[in-house]
């Protein structure tokens, strides 16, 4: 096997394992690996296809949990706010605007992971929920970022780690799933990141599945810190590349 297949291979590996251990976070740490030997317009498409895999691949397991009254105001915020996004592009600065947010994200998480603070919002209902969904949708139109403040949010709500992933779940699994028709007809999803994604599913799919049983040993409170670890390590990864 060539050097730069198994870099994509171990790249799967990774971002499987985040995801089956998350919910979230394929694109965080796969293109780590992969932006080293493939151009970003196929490390994109290859990100949304393997999370789509990685979700499918878990989401029986949590499917109990999903309470889809619960999770539609995260996803109709979500639907409204990427098109948002998208019409913003061209006039924020992404290099500031992930700076800006990595930097947030690094800040919050480690006060969150130092403190050990818990918190159980209830104020805002649906509403709430609702403009997270939509903040969400607007950075992932943004920047791809629209996995963080539905994560966040989850937890600031107190609720039960299973109830916290299927929030994760239930949203970015639509969302990826509109991202990947979307890039599909914008002719993205070319022959080579299919075959890109070929080489690397076979460690998206080992991954998942051992982060899907390191996820079953976790409690609560130990399933808001690995997420901080995650998001921590997400907002240092954006403020890198982005200076």
């Amino acid at each position: 096997m060539e050097q730069y297949e198994l870099i994509v291979l171990a790249g799967g590996l990774a971002g499987g394992l985040v995801n089956g251990l998350t919910g979230f976070g394929t694109g965080l740490t796969a293109l780590t690996f992969w932006l080293y030997v493939v151009p970003p317009v196929v490390a994109s498409p290859m990100v949304v296809i393997c999370s789509i895999v990685g979700q499918v691949q878990t989401l029986p397991k949590i499917w109990h949990a999903i309470d889809w009254k619960r999770v539609a105001p995260f996803i109709v915020g979500g639907l409204l706010g990427v098109p948002v996004g998208t019409w913003l592009l061209p006039i924020i600065p992404v290099q500031v605007f992930k700076i800006f947010i990595g930097t947030f994200l690094v800040c919050f998480c480690g006060f969150m992971l130092i403190s050990g603070r818990t918190f159980n919002i209830a104020f805002g209902g649906r509403i709430a929920d609702s403009v997270i969904g939509l903040v969400g949708g607007v950075l992932g139109g943004i920047a791809g970022l629209s996995g963080a403040p539905t994560t966040i949010w989850a937890i600031l709500r107190g609720w039960g780690k299973d109830e916290k992933r299927s929030i994760f779940q239930a949203f970015n699994l639509t969302i990826l799933t509109i991202a990947f028709f979307s890039q599909w007809a914008g002719g993205l999803v070319t022959g080579e990141v299919w075959r890109m994604t070929l080489l690397a599913l076979p460690g998206t799919l080992i991954g998942v599945w051992i982060g899907r049983k390191l996820y079953e040993r976790l409690g609560d409170r130990g399933f808001d810190r690995v997420v901080y670890v995650v998001l921590l390590f997400s907002g240092m990864s954006m403020v890198y590349f982005s200076l």
